[in-house]
């Protein structure tokens, strides 16, 4: 049963993720259950085709803290994390993929990190170690380098580094509106503009054991022509005049406990 106050909402997209969930969900629950943190886990169906849904109320039909959220009509990576947000309980939360690349022990240890703080930054993981070819390191090592070309103190060399846990605070200010692939650097983007600092866990970032990457070629060129537009248009723009500031105090109170 999903605890009536969770202290911390992971939101987990799932497109046609049949053969991953098995594997990631029930360890992201073991892992939280462990470290005594009330987890609140969002799955989103998010438009599949396969027995993803199916597999979700399995899973939260055994006990697990996990809630399944429906998305009809895939539209991107970017609704599906939208989606779950707008669903979140707690006063923490997060997003990840369900692809099992992060170790479940290293998303608490970066959540233990930031339920500490006064709730002003942004805590994610910096894939230090990664699995990957020669092709997706050089591709990853130009969208990061463009990136830090556009915005220098983003504070951070892994932009799509997840998972990403902020303040739900935080999060309202930021107003997210990526439907597709950009909504990782659009929340990066936003918190440099309103002051909110990152903090990154290094990790080893293993390769996907289940199931298919959902990203292709043309997800770069979406990248890159995003983050142009969103470099010299006028919709940060817009959103810079719009949003409230950060109080000067914190906007948490952290648990009364020492962390482990």
């Amino acid at each position: 049963m999903t605890p009536k106050s969770p202290a911390f909402s992971l939101v987990v997209p799932c497109y046609n993720e049949q053969e991953s969930i098995p594997f990631t969900l029930p360890a992201l629950c073991a892992a939280f259950e462990k470290a005594g943190v009330a987890l609140e886990l969002l799955a989103v169906d998010n438009g599949s085709k396969d027995r993803t849904g199916e597999i979700l109320d399995g899973l939260a039909s055994k006990g697990l803290p996990v809630r399944k959220v429906k998305v009809e009509v895939n539209q991107g990576y970017g609704l599906g994390i939208l989606s779950g947000l707008r669903e979140a309980r707690a006063e923490w939360v997060g997003m990840i993929p369900c692809d099992g690349q992060v170790d479940p022990e290293d998303v608490v240890r970066l959540f233990e990190a930031v339920r500490y703080s006064d709730g002003k930054l942004i805590g994610k993981v910096r894939r230090r170690f990664r699995l990957d070819g020669w092709t997706r390191k050089f591709v990853s090592i130009a969208y990061n380098g463009m990136v830090l070309c556009l915005w220098p103190g983003l504070g951070s060399i892994d932009v799509n580094g997840s998972p990403k846990i902020v303040h739900r605070d935080v999060l309202r200010r930021l107003d997210l509106q990526s439907k597709r692939w950009f909504l990782d650097p659009e929340l990066m983007i936003k918190a440099h503009y309103l002051g909110v600092r990152v903090l990154e866990v290094n990790v080893f970032a293993r390769m996907r054991g289940h199931g298919l990457s959902h990203v292709r070629a043309t997800t770069c060129w979406e990248f890159f022509a995003t983050l142009l537009r969103y470099r010299f248009g006028g919709e940060i723009g817009r959103w810079r005049k719009a949003v409230e500031p950060l109080p000067e105090g914190p906007v948490c109170i952290a648990p009364d406990h020492v962390p482990r």
